[in-house]
């Protein structure tokens, strides 16, 4: 009878730890769910008890509990969650919190501090670069780099030629909607495209660059939304027809090769993720050191660099399976809290809403529209999966690397930051420098 009840009361607690494990299974994002309530609890008794600090534990928690609240709620939206709204309610609507102060000002303090100190977004495209490409094919790599040229190249003309069209019909200046609307969408970002541009303009003009700026980066901020918004409708249309994707990989691989193209074969441990973290940290630093001695975009030396030593070899295959593991960490914990701190300190939502003229909106999506269709027709004659190719020539039109990271992110390919570097990086670059040759010669 007693060994009876004992089982009873052993039946029981098993039942009720297998219950709470179950429950703890359960996720917000990468987050447990108790550890998510928790944080929640925690974080908003610091807030008001003004204690919130911005160093590095907390404002990790405070960037991952926002970033995968805003993923969780869009997922549960019908239809437009396959259209990249897990990105855009992670890169947008925390700005807007800030701009109408619906955020707590503590929170808004310490995100900020804590992103602009840390500097966590060139950690993060380090980790997505090196990872992605020490993973990759070799021969698949070298094809990737040398074809996608065209695509961006041809779909950038199109865009050009089309968006300006557009913007004319509809009533603005050609001039106005080539180089105030169609060019800052091509440009690269604020760093390397509407800083650039819009000092170059203000140089040839003689004027002051703080207005033109603020409309050189309200046509950007509407061109990543519509990259975005493309970029899920092409993930959509890759699951409706899957012969149009190589599920990110951009080029396809003859029957041999496909599976070391697609899943190569690693074997890791513990050290050697540590010293793939170590590689990407170094080529980086190798990046910026090239930055302050010549004057060369970082994120441009280290694509370079890596490429370079995937090419000859110069990495063993440990460590090569050690950055495989670092990159689907980074590509799934850290993404939409990156985004999140983004949105928070950087994203200025008054520039957004000010963008929000229907003449510019429409001059916008024809050009991201224009760019993006290109690449998905010109890709099967250069060898490469339309969706792909497409999606890479859609971060031709984001905000450079928080752009990128974006727009990747809506179309569940994270596997083409590089090449999306390459568009973003030396496209804008070049957009840059054509533009400002052209409007001094028109001027």
């Amino acid at each position: 009878m007693k060994s009876s009840a004992q089982s009873i009361r052993q039946d029981q607690s098993t039942g009720l730890k297998e219950r709470w494990w179950r429950v703890f299974d359960v996720r917000i994002g990468a987050l447990p769910l108790p550890v998510y309530l928790v944080l929640i609890a925690v974080l908003a008794a610091m807030s008001a008890h003004g204690k919130l600090a911005s160093d590095l534990p907390t404002g990790i928690a405070l960037v991952a509990v926002g970033g995968f609240t805003c993923a969780e709620l869009a997922k549960r939206i019908p239809w437009i969650r396959h259209i990249g709204a897990t990105s855009i309610f992670a890169a947008f609507i925390p700005s807007m919190l800030v701009y109408y102060e619906l955020m707590p000002a503590p929170v808004t303090k310490a995100v900020t501090t804590f992103t602009k100190q840390s500097n966590f977004l060139y950690l993060f495209i380090a980790a997505i670069i090196v990872g992605s490409v020490l993973s990759m094919d070799r021969q698949t790599l070298v094809k990737g780099f040398v074809r996608i040229f065209i695509p961006v190249a041809s779909g950038s003309v199109a865009a050009a030629v089309v968006g300006t069209a557009v913007g004319t019909v509809l009533g603005l200046d050609m001039k106005h909607a080539l180089f105030m609307v169609v060019v800052p969408i091509m440009a690269g970002g604020v760093g390397e495209g509407a800083l650039p541009l819009s000092a170059g303009y203000a140089q040839i003009l003689g004027v002051e660059q703080g207005p033109l700026f603020a409309q050189v980066l309200s046509a950007v901020m509407l061109g990543n939304i519509a990259a975005i918004c493309c970029a899920g409708m092409l993930s959509y249309l890759g699951t409706r027809r899957p012969h149009l994707t190589g599920n990110g990989r951009l080029t396809v691989a003859q029957d041999d090769d496909v599976g070391s193209a697609q899943s190569p074969s690693f074997e890791f441990d513990v050290n050697s993720v540590a010293a793939a973290g170590a590689t990407a940290i170094a080529l980086y630093l190798l990046g910026v050191l090239s930055h302050q001695y010549f004057d060369w975009p970082a994120p441009v030396v280290m694509l370079v660099l890596v490429v370079a030593a995937q090419f000859f070899q110069l990495v063993s295959p440990r460590v090569r399976g050690g950055a495989r593991f670092m990159y689907g960490f980074f590509s799934t914990a850290v993404t939409y809290p990156l985004m999140f701190a983004i949105s928070v300190a950087m994203t200025p939502w008054g520039e957004i809403v000010t963008a929000f003229h229907w003449v510019n909106i429409v001059t916008a999506v024809s050009t991201v529209l224009t760019l993006t269709l290109t690449g998905f027709f010109v890709a099967r004659r250069m060898g490469m999966y339309p969706v792909e190719a497409a999606i890479v020539n859609a971060t031709h039109s984001g905000l450079g690397g928080t752009g990128d990271v974006a727009i990747l992110t809506a179309a569940n390919r994270m596997e083409l930051m590089p090449f999306a570097q390459i568009a973003t990086r030396i496209g804008g670059a070049i957009t840059v420098m054509i533009a400002l040759a052209a409007f001094a010669w028109l001027r």
